[in-house]
């Protein structure tokens, strides 16, 4: 595995912190128009800058925010050089539907204490006013020894420390664009009744480990369309992993439960791969029997950029100043200038 320093060139946004029991997760898309772009140019340059204000009343709170665009949110923002493998999401249909829906900017807001996550949302919305329409918003939760709904610990197989960063932070195969890293999010909604209703035994089959113990299932045992077995990705001999941050949430006056999942990759490959495993089957119909219980209700695909991509953008501030340039963009990022000049 190369060392974390020989891979990275710029400061990655928090990717992979240690978990925390609270977290936001808002999914907004751009309204029309260039003064909604400039609005969120504007912000951009401070968002390392505003964690750290509002984190600082208590810095063992560990807030922090993860800003993420989708791929028409690039293009209207910053234009070129794109992210080599920047797309939208793909919705996929098997047994079950992965769905796309609309989301043009992805924040993800962590920390030990929930006040803090709903001050910086307060924030980050009060500045984006006029200029972006919320599409999903879900106050995540950590549930007993971090356990989603369904009562499973969820994450046992999250990379940790230096193995995190490598599962996903982008490095030489696109220099350009080193220290970022892609995410996926989706909503799922859980029929719990049903749930509860099948034996922990048969529970644990679908999921592939132990409900208790949190002991992966042995393989002689464990059926191959258990839900740890299909997100399992290997290729050429290699585990291409993903870190996930899942959280639980509901409204129990609604009977709403589910799980939000978020998973960050060096490359979106590994997790649509995991995806199409679960929904189409490996082999095909062979699908994650989880689904038929669990029902994805969103899904978005995002490009996280380095810090420093956010902190040196700047927005034009005359028609002139935002004419394109040689090169076809606007000359906003440091990436910009740097391709200009060379």
């Amino acid at each position: 595995m190369p060392k974390v320093d020989s891979i990275v060139s710029a400061v990655p946004q928090p990717v992979s912190p240690k978990l925390t029991p609270s977290a936001m997760f808002l999914v907004v898309t751009l309204n029309p128009g260039a003064e909604s772009e400039a609005t969120v140019r504007e912000l951009c340059a401070d968002l390392t800058a505003l964690p750290r204000a509002i984190g600082f009343r208590d810095p063992e709170a560990r807030l922090s925010c993860v800003t993420a665009f989708g791929s028409d949110a690039w293009d209207r923002l910053f234009g070129a050089p794109r992210p080599k493998d920047l797309h939208p999401f793909r919705e996929i249909r098997g047994v079950h539907h992965a769905v796309s829906t609309p989301g043009d900017i992805l924040f993800h807001i962590r920390s030990i204490r929930k006040d803090l996550c709903f001050e910086l949302a307060m924030r980050l919305m009060s500045r984006l006013s006029g200029a972006v329409t919320v599409a999903d918003e879900v106050h995540g939760f950590s549930y007993f020894d971090n356990r989603d709904l369904l009562g499973f610990v969820d994450g046992t197989e999250n990379p940790i420390d230096q193995a995190a960063v490598y599962a996903t932070i982008i490095g030489p195969e696109d220099a350009p664009f080193a220290g970022g890293s892609y995410v996926i999010v989706q909503k799922y909604l859980h029929d719990l009744g049903t749930w509860n209703a099948l034996s922990t035994e048969a529970q644990e089959r679908i999921i592939g480990r132990t409900k208790f113990a949190d002991i992966e299932l042995d393989d002689a045992v464990k059926p191959t369309c258990a839900h740890n077995a299909l997100t399992n990705i290997v290729e050429n001999g290699e585990q291409l992993e993903i870190v996930r941050d899942n959280m639980a949430f509901g409204e129990v006056g609604k009977a709403e439960f589910g799980t939000y999942f978020i998973g960050y990759a060096r490359s979106p490959h590994r997790l649509e791969q995991m995806l199409e495993n679960m929904f189409v089957g490996r082999p095909p119909g062979n699908y994650d029997r989880l689904l038929d219980f669990s029902r994805a209700v969103t899904g978005s695909l995002f490009f996280v950029p380095s810090a420093n991509f956010l902190d040196d953008i700047s927005t034009p501030q005359t028609p002139a100043a935002s004419a394109p340039l040689p090169d076809g963009s606007l000359g906003i990022g440091s990436l910009k200038r740097e391709a200009i000049s060379e």
